[in-house]
């Protein structure tokens, strides 16, 4: 079956199934929208991407040391270029902090060359911040929504909640950054902010990540894909 890139749209919310093995992608068709390949995650992440012939398109994200990830800066880079070239990939995560200019290590692309490419290839831009620490005050939470919505066609922004104020702090900037007008993605991290996963598309979350199995999560405090994809939609 032919991949389905209008299942990826950025103006309503949509689920990604979060995996590095994207032979997994069948048992992720009856709940997500799309799959986040981890490429950081993954061993050869290219010859994945050459050989996938699933039905969900793909999200692309290759995650530094310095926000999470797993990948070595030579070449980090690089391998998105070559990643947003596959038809399957419909969106490409890339930190807001990299897109601000922060050193990204031997790479033969450089940001703006990765940029065009996605947008030569169709491929939307997902400007993501991570924060694994707390969540900021409120102004710098509009601050960095509002950053990464601009640098990319999606701003992408997880907290880490200590305190069920604070997640409630990150659902309030959902709701007014997308009462501003901005496209973005939100979710807290952490026991405490487990449930804005599935209540921040109530305020204008964009996205959504699970992994199939929760024994597989890349993030603290997800759900695994049915239990979300059953949440999101009562609620929406």
């Amino acid at each position: 079956m032919p991949i389905d890139l209008d299942a990826l749209d950025l103006d309503s919310f949509s689920l990604c199934a979060s995996t590095a093995d994207l032979t997994a992608e069948p048992d992720a068709r009856d709940d997500a929208d799309c799959v986040e390949f981890r490429m950081d995650l993954a061993e050869h992440p290219l010859d994945a991407l050459a050989s996938y012939d699933g039905e969900l398109p793909l999200l692309v994200t290759n995650r530094p040391h310095w926000e999470g990830g797993e990948t070595a800066p030579y070449g980090r880079l690089d391998a998105l270029a070559a990643a947003v070239e596959y038809d399957a990939v419909a969106a490409v995560d890339v930190e807001l902090a990299t897109l601000r200019g922060r050193p990204t290590g031997t790479n033969d692309v450089g940001v703006d060359e990765l940029l065009n490419r996605a947008h030569d290839h169709d491929v939307a831009v997902v400007a993501s911040v991570h924060d694994f620490t707390g969540t900021p005050d409120p102004r710098t939470l509009d601050a960095l929504l509002g950053a990464a919505a601009s640098a990319g066609d999606v701003g992408k922004l997880a907290v880490t909640a200590h305190t069920t104020e604070e997640a409630l702090a990150l659902l309030t900037a959902t709701h007014r950054a997308t009462a501003r007008g901005d496209r973005v993605a939100t979710m807290a991290m952490g026991e405490a902010g487990s449930h804005t996963r599935a209540v921040a598309p109530v305020y204008g979350s964009r996205l959504g990540y699970a992994p199939v199995n929760a024994a597989d999560a890349t993030a603290p405090g997800q759900y695994d894909l049915a239990t979300l994809r059953r949440l999101v939609d009562d609620l929406l």
